[in-house]
């Protein structure tokens, strides 16, 4: 399965913050979503990303204050991007590897085309299985109600 076909259930909405924004608001931003990372952007072009790790690490564990401290000072400039014909597997393979949960995904023109989390492509393995275990029960079974 590639990562356009889950645009194409979930959207290509992605939730951003301004890199002048303060990281409360940010922070503020992810609680009401109930989300766990936002894209920096600035005129509609990446510039990082803030996830609840940045905000552990950078904010709480270094006793700094997140009203007075500003989203570009403790963003992820190192962001990890696929394109939409990436597969899932080789996306969770990505997000195991550098220990991240949300990848942004990129269209051919460089513009932020969507993003998938980690529990994204759960989903998508998980429904997946679905259609393989039930596909097989039918084969096993014949068409008769299991």
């Amino acid at each position: 399965m590639q990562i356009k076909e889950i645009l194409k259930t979930k959207g290509d909405h992605v939730y951003n913050v301004a890199p002048d924004a303060t990281v409360f608001d940010a922070v503020k931003l992810l609680s009401d979503l109930n989300i766990g990372a936002l894209l920096v952007m600035r005129d509609k072009k990446m510039m990082g990303i803030i996830t609840e790790r940045d905000y552990r690490d950078k904010i709480i564990l270094k006793g700094r204050a997140s009203k007075q401290t500003r989203v570009d000072e403790i963003m992820s400039r190192e962001v990890f991007c696929v394109k939409p014909a990436e597969t899932v597997d080789s996306c969770m393979k990505i997000m195991t590897e550098k220990k991240i949960r949300h990848i942004p995904v990129m269209k051919e023109d460089d513009t932020v085309g969507g993003m998938v989390s980690i529990g994204d492509l759960v989903k998508a393995v998980i429904k997946k299985q679905e259609v393989e275990i039930s596909t097989l029960k039918s084969y096993i079974y014949g068409d008769q109600p299991v």
